[in-house]
């Protein structure tokens, strides 16, 4: 596999080796060790999987205090656009995004460090994507952020038509609004 740095520290984007015959593909997707000598040493326990229509922006989330998660995401089956934030109290780089496209064809994987909000546009139809988390999810640590605030100036790609979007994540907080991510 090949990590790349982003321009975030501690995201990174992981290209695992694909290897394609007229059968189809065979590919490892994950392996402790060699995350670990990547510097990914997250502690994954739980894995989550979801399913949207074109259209759908799913985020961007984190869970706060004890709860955080570190997230290592991939799409199974269509496309997406995934986003990270940096929400880290004191970060250089606070409030800035790093985003790369993910698609079941590329088979690429996200890894989002824990202080860090995530999201992500579904580019086709029945997507299917998967997540690993490092920490169980918690519904009362969960925060969200406006993926369309102005000063997060994320570049979404357009997708013709409105966003569609869950209650929860209409109603989220920009970013000024929010209290930066702390380390528990």
């Amino acid at each position: 596999m090949e990590v790349h740095p982003t321009a975030l520290p501690d995201v990174k984007l992981i290209c695992p080796n694909i290897f394609r015959d007229d059968r189809g593909y065979f590919c490892e997707i994950y392996n402790t060790e060699a995350y670990r000598a990547a510097g990914i040493t997250a502690n994954f326990v739980q894995d989550n999987e979801s399913l949207s229509m074109r259209g759908v922006i799913r985020g961007l989330h984190w869970q706060e205090g004890l709860y955080a998660q570190a997230k290592l995401v991939r799409v199974i089956r269509g496309a997406v656009w995934d986003v990270a934030v940096d929400i880290r109290k004191d970060s250089p780089t606070f409030g800035q995004s790093v985003a790369t496209l993910l698609t079941a064809d590329n088979g690429h994987q996200f890894f989002i460090p824990r202080g860090f909000a995530h999201g992500f546009a579904v580019l086709e139809d029945n997507t299917l994507f998967a997540y690993k988390c490092d920490n169980f999810y918690y519904p009362q640590a969960e925060r969200g952020l406006r993926y369309d605030d102005p000063q997060l100036n994320i570049a979404w790609p357009d997708m013709k038509t409105p966003p569609i979007l869950s209650r929860k994540d209409q109603l989220n907080p920009l970013l000024s609004e929010i209290t930066p991510w702390s380390c528990p």
